[in-house]
């Protein structure tokens, strides 16, 4: 069993303090940051295994790398209410947001409530979270049903006048996604993409056009034409 101390020295031993600039040129809060890629941080939770209580423990680090291993080796079935939500408030970073939503926060009971709850929120990257999570689903719930995903199209298409950067790449990742996991669910994302298109909103055509772009593109329906072999 792996200490907080002994994680925090694994990944400073595998900083690369070179790597923040071009870290922050991507957007990405290079405060409280040692510069660890994420195949590195993944070969790092490979080793710890599950542990719950060191994932809270590395949390409260605030390193974002540490973050990312928290959420990386926390076991979903114990993740509370309030954790999720001590942890959304506390992101800073667009990268971390995803990688909690990606490793723990989509395989959670909760998943599909907060994307609802979260997506009312204001805090940018509280609202990131709520559509990245989305975006999540879309990508791993493999027991999830179209009517899942298209009942919440129309949060989509609510916030899709957000021209905050981190929130409307978010708001067309869910909705790219969403088209991808099937060729219904292509033709109702396309469709609302198209209506984003014609809204008199930069940002809701910007994410219109950047939908419709992935979701008609050549791998999208490759991909759709294999599933359906």
């Amino acid at each position: 069993m792996s200490s907080v101390d002994q994680v925090i020295e694994q990944l400073q031993a595998l900083s690369r303090p070179d790597q923040l600039e071009g870290m922050a040129r991507y957007g990405m809060t290079v405060e409280k940051r040692l510069g660890v890629s994420i195949p590195h941080l993944r070969k790092l939770a490979k080793g710890i295994g599950v542990d719950h209580g060191l994932a809270l423990a590395l949390w409260e680090t605030g390193i974002a790398e540490a973050r990312i291993v928290a959420a990386m080796v926390d076991v979903p079935e114990e993740v509370t209410e309030a954790q999720m939500e001590d942890w959304v408030a506390g992101l800073d970073s667009w990268d971390v947001c995803d990688q909690l939503c990606m490793n723990l926060f989509d395989k959670t009971p909760l998943a599909w409530r907060k994307v609802r709850e979260w997506s009312e929120r204001e805090e940018e990257f509280v609202k990131r979270a709520a559509y990245a999570l989305l975006a999540c689903l879309a990508w791993h719930d493999k027991g999830a049903t179209d009517e899942q995903f298209t009942a919440l199209i129309p949060l989509i298409v609510r916030e899709a006048t957000d021209g905050r950067n981190y929130v409307k790449k978010a708001v067309s990742w869910a909705l790219r996604h969403i088209g991808k996991r099937n060729a219904r669910l292509n033709e109702i994302a396309l469709e609302a993409a198209r209506q984003l298109q014609g809204m008199d909103d930069k940002t809701a055509r910007w994410i219109g056009t950047d939908a419709v772009r992935d979701l008609t593109s050549d791998a999208t329906r490759k991909r759709l034409a294999k599933q359906g072999a």
